[in-house]
């Protein structure tokens, strides 16, 4: 069995509490564009988290176009990408907080310097980067160890397309068997899972009422162990790492 020596980390709402202030300004822009197509529905922050969570805008506004059958032009599609990373940015700067015992857990990872660290995201770089700056964790993670599957490949993608894992086992020169990740979102675990990355599902920064049906949702997809409090990283790593860790297959 390999020796697990790789841990990826997702961003949003996994390391740091960034989905509801990203997705108070996705909102904004999602509504300017429908009202400019003469489509009267409206997004909260809150709907638009329960339809398009663990995506990034991109696949947002691609989901978008698909729901309500319009379409946007190349250029048209990219001066909102660039609106809602600097509209996100700016609120991310100002309200960025970490999830609960994420810092704790990065710290004693990199005091043991077993393992290996990235960040693996749909988000954009600028707007990953901002984030784990805001919250201190920067310290914890090489600048060529932040990957974005909105900036870092060459095609512009989001999970659950498992490209962006596969481009950081890629960069990492590691295998996907001496590999964890953890992710908190079904299209974050899928693309992980779809690499073949054994994976920890974090449920934490659900609401508590929520947390047992996303840990079911979660599991179905494929994930090894679910994760309701950052203090139970350890018990969870050691799991995967006594446990039979098999490829896991493509759905």
């Amino acid at each position: 069995m390999p020796k697990i020596t790789e841990i990826f980390f997702d961003c949003d709402n996994t390391l740091v509490l960034s989905e509801v202030l990203a997705f108070e300004a996705c909102a904004d822009l999602a509504n300017e564009i429908l009202e400019s197509r003469g489509i009267s529905d409206r997004y909260t922050g809150e709907q638009l988290i329960k339809d398009f969570v663990g995506q990034n805008f991109r696949g947002m506004m691609i989901s978008l176009q698909a729901k309500y059958k319009f379409e946007m032009e190349q250029d048209e599609l990219e001066m909102y990408v660039k609106k809602e990373e600097d509209k996100v940015i700016a609120k991310l700067e100002a309200k960025a907080n970490p999830c609960v015992g994420a810092n704790e857990q990065l710290e004693k990872l990199a005091a043991e310097k077993k393992y290996h660290m990235a960040v693996v995201s749909s988000s954009a770089l600028r707007r990953v980067v901002a984030s784990i700056k805001k919250v201190g964790q920067d310290k914890y993670f090489d600048k060529d160890m932040v990957f974005s599957a909105a900036t870092s490949l060459e095609k512009p993608t989001s999970k659950p397309d498992p490209a962006i894992y596969l481009h950081a086992l890629k960069v990492c020169g590691k295998t996907a068997s001496e590999t964890v990740t953890v992710e908190d979102s079904k299209s974050g675990a899928l693309s992980a899972i779809r690499a073949g990355i054994p994976t920890i599902g974090y449920v934490g920064s659900y609401p508590p009422e929520e947390q047992s049906e996303m840990a079911t949702r979660l599991k179905d997809l494929g994930v090894k162990i679910i994760m309701k409090d950052w203090s139970e990283f350890p018990k969870c790593l050691e799991f995967l790492e006594n446990g039979p860790i098999e490829t896991q297959s493509s759905l």
